[in-house]
């Protein structure tokens, strides 16, 4: 896959890095998002859990193609942390594996005239020490986000 890492915009606050939720914070290194998939029903899932909720089987990191929609997204004007400021967009996705597979993020790299509910996106990632915080940017013209 190969998703660009991007220079933060500004500091995030971040969440604790688990053994469960490893793999998801760190696949960014090789560019890669790194989704839990179950290995007999091919279900993915977010959040992460051990045991797929359909089934019962186990479920592993596996790689998505980081391409998607965005569902839904607002632009928060409002400073919720001193280091944080706005405007900036938070979105969910669903993700192009699965129609119910949607993932709260966050939209760099876009105007927030262009936005909007069906809006093609891909993944990228910020790096924050070892942890790859995935965003997502408008795909553009050739398809590469």
């Amino acid at each position: 896959m190969g998703a660009p890492i991007v220079e933060p915009a500004a500091p995030r606050m971040l969440p604790p890095v688990t053994d469960r939720t490893r793999a998801y914070w760190t696949g960014g290194a090789k560019g890669e998002l790194l989704i839990d998939r179950c290995r007999e029903c091919g279900r993915w899932a977010l959040p992460t859990a051990a045991r797929s909720e359909c089934c019962g089987g186990e479920r592993l990191p596996d790689a998505v193609s980081g391409r998607g929609t965005v569902f839904t997204f607002t632009v928060n004007m409002h400073q919720f942390h001193p280091d944080v400021p706005p405007p900036n967009v938070i979105a969910i996705v669903v993700l192009d594996e699965q129609d119910d597979l949607r993932l709260a993020t966050n939209i760099v790299g876009a105007e927030t005239a262009e936005l909007r509910c069906g809006l093609p996106v891909s993944v990228a990632f910020e790096r924050h020490g070892e942890m790859f915080y995935p965003v997502f940017e408008p795909v553009r013209g050739d398809g590469d986000g």
